[in-house]
């Protein structure tokens, strides 16, 4: 029930749901996923960190009950864009402790931290395979869904565009006769262009409920970025970058930390723009903010 309202875009109906959970521990914690999807999407932090600190309560027990709570946090990571953050079994692809259910979410998960860290071959390979074996027979379950949505961006990045497009009319003839809108509001800055020309050539009438949730939510989406990077500054980037990013914001001329760094002026101006990119700002001042 609350995966369908997610999809929906009824984030409130969502957290309804993971309300009801409480007393059942196993069905709360295989909702904390989605609940956390929601709470960010609502841009309600409090809501989060209830929830984060629900699944890390469950990270000792080992076996699969962790590996089911670190989907939650699995979440939050990569969607936020903050691939520091992502549990070291998702970065490895390591899956064995998943029941077989759970398998090709935590696929699209990989495929998403593909995204992150700028590797679109391994987003279409991880999406592409993940496909393969796990394509439901009956129904539709979110999977058919998002695996198709990475494919799409996958060959977007490599700049197959006629194969992106395939990938993402196709998804949207899954979920969109069934208003399932919210996949593609995600996804509407992951594919430029692409996703509003699709919209206005095969769904028309869904056109501005997606851009308009996209509209509603993706600042929520930002402003948890944006908190996930202060707050693990120093996982989201490397030690070096981080050293380097706190010299830049006390002012320390550019001359000076590249001699003390033992690196060419504009090899330090690259590793500039690669931080700023990362922590989505673009001057010295919104990095002091992050770094001081």
């Amino acid at each position: 029930e609350a995966e369908l309202a997610y999809l929906r875009g009824d984030f409130q109906q969502v957290m309804r749901c993971y309300r009801r959970t409480e007393g059942n521990e196993a069905m709360r914690l295989r909702a904390s996923p989605v609940a956390v999807a929601a709470a960010i999407s609502m841009g309600d932090y409090s809501a989060y960190t209830e929830i984060d600190a629900y699944a890390r309560g469950f990270l000792k027990e080992g076996g699969i009950v962790s590996a089911v709570a670190e989907l939650a946090l699995a979440v939050a990571a990569v969607s936020c864009v903050a691939p520091g953050m992502a549990p070291e079994r998702l970065k490895a692809g390591d899956f064995s402790a998943l029941p077989f259910s759970a398998k090709p979410y935590a696929h699209y998960l990989r495929a998403m931290y593909f995204s992150c860290i700028g590797r679109p071959e391994s987003i279409l390979a991880v999406a592409e395979t993940a496909l393969s074996f796990c394509v439901s027979q009956e129904g539709i379950l979110p999977h058919d869904i998002y695996l198709r949505l990475m494919c799409a961006v996958g060959c977007h990045r490599m700049k197959r565009e006629d194969e992106a497009r395939q990938w993402l009319l196709t998804a949207m003839r899954i979920a969109l006769p069934h208003g399932f809108i919210t996949p593609f509001a995600e996804f509407v800055p992951a594919l430029g262009g692409l996703m509003e020309q699709c919209l206005k050539q095969e769904f028309p009438d869904r056109y501005n409920a997606v851009l308009e949730q996209w509209k509603r939510t993706w600042k929520n989406w930002i402003d948890f970025h944006n908190r996930f990077t202060k707050e693990h500054i120093t996982l989201i980037l490397s030690l070096r970058q981080y050293h380097i990013a706190v010299l830049v914001a006390q002012r320390v001329p550019y001359a000076k930390i590249a001699k003390q760094q033992n690196i060419s002026v504009g090899r330090l101006k690259n590793i500039m723009l690669e931080i700023y990119e990362t922590l989505f700002i673009s001057s010295r001042d919104e990095l002091a903010k992050y770094v001081l």
